[in-house]
């Protein structure tokens, strides 16, 4: 096997110098043959939330409510050129969450700069919500009730602890 050495300035180019040969033209079908109509697959790529104490911008506004895609592998190798990780780790979760929030409340272009503004409860929250969405599938949790021990499950992605 013969290894290969790229050296590169970001991921986009890794990505482009690696890629495949692309595939050779088909002939195209006529435009009423080729709609283009998305199919459901029963597969959910973006989850709601509400974060439990909120993002407050240079405005004042509050913003709790917000949405999450599921990352893909690019989302997870992204950060690990960034030389703000290479020099701080513990970095990484800012750039992972702000490539993965596709909306904060009326902030459509959530950054890193906005995870560092964060509360340290609701990025811990956003890193436990990161997890369970890209590893479990779902945004449920078991619990257990205190005053009766009955187990059952909540929604972590809906409304705030208590509600229904």
């Amino acid at each position: 096997m013969r290894r290969r050495t790229v050296t590169a300035g970001s991921l986009e180019e890794i990505l482009e110098a690696t890629a495949p040969a692309p595939a050779p033209e088909q002939p195209q079908a006529p435009a009423a043959a080729r709609s283009v109509t998305p199919q459901d697959h029963g597969l959910r790529t973006e989850f709601e939330f509400e974060l439990p104490r909120g993002y407050v911008d240079e405005a004042g506004t509050l913003h709790r409510h917000g949405a999450m895609r599921l990352a893909t592998a690019r989302d997870e190798l992204r950060p690990q050129i960034d030389l703000r990780v290479k020099e701080n780790p513990a970095y990484l979760s800012v750039v992972l969450l702000s490539q993965v929030i596709t909306r904060l409340g009326t902030i459509t272009d959530v950054h890193a700069g906005i995870v560092e503004r964060m509360y340290a409860t609701d990025v811990a929250f956003l890193q436990d919500f990161y997890r369970r969405v890209n590893s479990e599938g779902h945004t449920r949790a078991a619990v257990t009730c205190p005053h009766c021990e009955g187990p059952f499950e909540v929604d972590l992605s809906g409304g705030r602890l208590g509600e229904s």
